[in-house]
């Protein structure tokens, strides 16, 4: 139970949210416990879909921005980003079991992904506090300007609702997926 209220509904909701709400249900179909938490706050909802939507349309493919997600949820420890981001990266993204495996170890089985997920993990496990000598790693790999800047970007961006999901304690709506072991 998360600790404080989710709205049960769309119609629950605070009414600047509920427009915002009606976008992910149509987009997704559903609209996951985590949105209808976060529309406690129309501006954090706001904000957290507007860039979302506009990462969405930059220059990392759909699997890569998963395989990032996956490796901070893990790095962050969040339950419900695991659940979310294995469900969709299995479903959404087609990543199958192994290279979900290696997403959640901060790494992938595509060499090219492999150096944005590092780097994407490295960023989060060291706040930021990477190298001159990283940024130039990724770059060789192939990655533009644009897309190391959106590497980080995901970082922050799964961070914020790591950090929302764990602080505020949200129940997962999606499959449960099994820690890693140690």
């Amino acid at each position: 139970m998360s600790r404080i209220p989710t709205p049960a509904a769309i119609a629950a909701a605070p009414e600047a949210s509920r427009p915002l709400l009606e976008a992910v249900n149509k987009q997704l179909g559903v609209v996951p416990n985590m949105f209808r938490l976060i529309s406690n706050s129309p501006a954090a909802l706001e904000g957290y879909l507007g860039l979302n939507g506009a990462l969405a349309k930059g220059a990392l493919p759909a699997a890569t921005r998963e395989r990032i997600a996956l490796a901070v949820a893990q790095i962050n420890d969040c339950g419900y980003c695991l659940a979310a981001h294995t469900y969709l990266g299995s479903n959404l993204a087609k990543l199958d079991a192994a290279e979900i495996a290696a997403n959640r170890h901060g790494s992938s089985n595509d060499a090219k992904a492999a150096v944005a997920v590092s780097f994407a993990a490295k960023i989060a496990r060291q706040r930021g506090a990477v190298d001159a000598a990283d940024v130039e790693a990724v770059r060789a790999a192939g990655y533009s300007d644009a897309a190391i800047v959106e590497i980080v970007a995901h970082v922050a961006v799964n961070t914020l609702t790591n950090y929302i999901n764990e602080v505020l304690g949200t129940a997962i709506d999606f499959p449960e997926v099994e820690a890693l072991a140690a």
